[in-house]
């Protein structure tokens, strides 16, 4: 069986300023700013939602299936999807477009400048989910991707009736309120962070209590602080896993979400899917980039037994 994952991919295109953005950024010119910045390091990652969320599934040993749009520059994801044994069979080629790219300079203190360019991932939503299914499906997320795509993808899940995981994460602020409230009608399952809940419990006018209400289970990720999940009437406190080092915190959320998902399609209870989200956020944030950390099975299993003393695949 297969899990559907709807989401964005895209080229992480990472610069490194080896000095800082304030000594070239004249706070009295900045009506005319007009600025260069010289980035001898460059790195190009593997990135998007889908890509980052169905890697790490990938890694648990379970089967993802990637539902999303690519561009004509998609050749080299395409080439890592084969050596990693997925299925492209859903991933869809948009004819004169780019893949979806982020291009992100960082300075000397790790402040950030990001231009993003979502090229064919404006156009997802000419992937029908609904045919992704086959009968092989049992378990679905929706993360981040162009609003019409991640709208017609909640809808075609619910109408296959394949459970769902809504993950709106950085789409959030392009959906209104009552959209926002549609998917979660639709959706089992939503994950989101502790600044995302705030900003949909704004949109909507409802409290985190009343939208975790509207579904089986309502994550919020806490970062460091680790992750509170709203089940049954309950709120489940899941503790971080201590990293072996703090590197890099892209994708972390998306492995976190890679955790509970095949947490879920194992059947687990709450606890025990929110503390591998944890293991699969604590393995990624010690390594750079989205998909660069590469544990095996044994490797997650004994880390989650070193942090909670347990092992749920036992």
């Amino acid at each position: 069986m297969s899990i559907i994952v709807c989401g964005s991919m895209a080229y992480d295109n990472i610069m490194i300023f080896e000095d800082r953005f304030k000594n070239h950024i004249l706070p009295e010119q900045i009506h005319i700013l007009n600025v260069s910045f010289l980035v001898p390091e460059l790195r190009r990652d593997f990135g998007g939602c889908a890509g980052n969320i169905a890697y790490n599934l990938s890694l648990l040993g379970s089967n993802p299936l990637i539902v999303a749009t690519v561009g004509d520059d998609a050749e080299d994801y395409r080439r890592r999807l084969d050596a990693l044994g997925l299925s492209q069979e859903y991933v869809r080629h948009v004819p004169e477009t780019f893949t979806a790219q982020a291009f992100i300079t960082t300075d000397a203190d790790d402040n950030q400048i990001t231009a993003f360019h979502p090229g064919a991932m404006m156009f997802s939503h000419q992937n029908d989910v609904r045919a992704a299914r086959g009968g092989r499906a049992q378990l679905a997320i929706v993360a981040a991707d162009g609003r019409e795509g991640m709208l017609r993808h909640a809808e075609g899940l619910a109408e296959i009736a394949v459970p769902f995981v809504f993950d709106p994460g950085q789409g959030l602020p392009i959906l209104s309120g009552e959209e926002l409230l549609h998917c979660l009608e639709l959706a089992r399952y939503c994950a989101v962070n502790d600044y995302e809940a705030q900003l949909m419990s704004n949109k909507t006018g409802q409290g985190i209590e009343l939208l975790a209400a509207r579904v089986e289970a309502f994550v919020v990720t806490l970062g460091s602080k680790g992750s509170h999940i709203y089940a049954g009437g309950e709120r489940i406190e899941v503790p971080v896993v201590p990293p072996a080092a703090l590197v890099d915190p892209t994708g972390c959320g998306d492995a976190f979400r890679a955790g509970l998902l095949h947490g879920i399609e194992q059947g687990w209870d709450w606890l025990s899917c929110g503390r591998l989200a944890s293991v699969m956020g604590a393995l990624k944030i010690s390594h750079r980039g989205g998909q660069n950390h590469c544990p095996g099975r044994a490797e997650i299993e004994a880390l989650f037994q070193s942090a909670f003393g347990e092992n749920p695949w036992a």
